[in-house]
């Protein structure tokens, strides 16, 4: 098999070949899987399960056409503590805002099956879509580095060398993979560099032991705790409208994805919509976390230029198997966050530039500066609310959340004045 070509959603792999491919995509989402549900409240491997069933109705829903990875959402972390409160006892309310959520998405992508894309393409041009896409990478940045490091950003002890050290293994890694190697193994780099990374861990003692310890105890099988949700009114004022960002989210990711292929899947927007509505309100009704498309899984195709949705099918079912396996589940949870730090700053350095792509690809016009400030406001608001994000109240809005609902505003309010204050800043 080649490695220099571009291999299509309904281009066929392998099992042999599969197997690897689609266990790269789970190690690439699985750390923000985990944490989501994590910072919600919710349980971990109730969440890493529905993201596997989610990512299978998806793949129906979109005629395995459309190759994504659905994960837990970070932009819903916020309004569902402002529910909950931290309490687990609230969750079934946040479930119930969460479903509500779906059903909002729903009705956006049943008017986009009906009339098409253009309403969407005319709320968000590729202005926007691209500073999404890229405020999403740059927003994590903060995040590969402190996992590589640690989150002060410091070099002093012998154990800030160590894990330096680990990040510095699996990046390398995982670059001479994906640019050196040859054959199928070129198709492996995010794989390979995390198992290169967690072998120089393993072998310099970095891998705590209460972490083995947890893979020895675990159960092989075991069913993932199931809720359902409760009415609450307020939770679905609260947390319902947050559906704006997945719709932005999902634009950028297949405008993202498109140009990465070369083929223009902008006419399946309404099926990534319900899919991914789908998958949420499903996910609701037994516990799980809303699901988004994934941009680590982006970043992974655009690296390896496979685009198969036989990837994202076996990735699901592996998330599945993992959510039934807590064995499993422990050994990845097990990996050392300088491990997860390497390879996220191959992937989230990729997500950025796909941003960056569609604007170049779609020709965008940064000498109007209206285009200036959409995007560049909303893309330094993002980086610079980071991981912590904007609190309000004591409400917190997540700082992609925040960056994709100020260029949604700033695109609706300068648009009318486009025409009249057009300046050209370059000859």
């Amino acid at each position: 098999m080649a490695t220099d070509k571009i291999y299509f959603p309904e281009d066929k792999i392998p099992l042999a070949r599969l197997v690897p491919m689609g266990l790269q995509h789970v190690v690439a989402m699985f750390g923000a899987t985990v944490l989501a549900p994590v910072l919600m409240g919710f349980n971990p491997q109730t969440a890493l399960f529905f993201s596997g069933i989610g990512t299978m109705i998806f793949l129906v829903i979109t005629g395995f056409k459309v190759p994504s990875y659905l994960g837990s959402s970070f932009a819903f972390i916020g309004p569902v503590l402002a529910v909950t409160g931290g309490s687990p006892d609230k969750i079934p309310f946040a479930l119930c805002g969460i479903a509500a959520a779906a059903l909002c998405y729903a009705a956006a992508a049943w008017v986009t099956l009906r009339r098409g894309p253009a309403w969407i393409d005319a709320l968000m041009p590729p202005v926007v879509t691209g500073s999404v896409v890229a405020l999403i990478g740059l927003n994590l940045s903060s995040s590969a580095l402190s996992n590589a490091l640690n989150p002060a950003f410091t070099v002093q002890t012998p154990h800030d060398w160590a894990m330096l050290s680990a990040a510095a293994v699996t990046f390398s890694v995982s670059v001479a993979v994906s640019i050196y190697a040859k054959g199928f193994m070129r198709l492996l780099p995010i794989l390979s560099g995390v198992v290169a990374g967690y072998a120089y861990c393993a072998f310099t003692g970095m891998i705590p032991s209460e972490a083995l310890e947890a893979i020895g105890r675990a159960d092989w099988l075991g069913l993932p705790s199931m809720q359902t949700p409760q009415w609450s009114l307020s939770s679905v004022m609260v947390i319902a409208p947050v559906f704006v960002v997945l719709v932005a989210e999902n634009k950028g990711h297949l405008a993202a994805i498109s140009s990465c292929m070369g083929r223009d899947l902008n006419h399946l927007l309404g099926r990534t919509y319900l899919g991914d509505a789908a998958a949420t309100f499903f996910a609701a009704m037994g516990g799980g976390t809303p699901q988004t498309t994934y941009a680590e899984n982006m970043g992974v195709m655009a690296i390896t230029r496979v685009f198969s949705v036989s990837n994202f099918a076996a990735a699901a079912v592996a998330a599945m198997v993992l959510g039934l396996c807590p064995k499993f589940g422990a050994a990845i949870q097990s990996i050392p966050g300088p491990v997860l730090g390497g390879v996220s700053l191959i992937l989230y350095g990729l997500i950025t530039l796909m941003g960056v792509k569609i604007w170049v690809d779609a020709k965008v016009d940064f000498c109007d500066h209206r285009n200036l400030i959409v995007a560049g406001a909303s893309v330094i608001a993002a980086t610079g609310l980071g991981m912590h994000g904007l609190t309000v109240g004591g409400i917190n809005i997540a700082g992609i959340a925040f960056g994709t609902v100020l260029a949604l505003v700033l695109n609706l309010l300068l648009r009318p004045a486009a025409s009249k204050h057009r300046e050209k800043c370059c000859a």
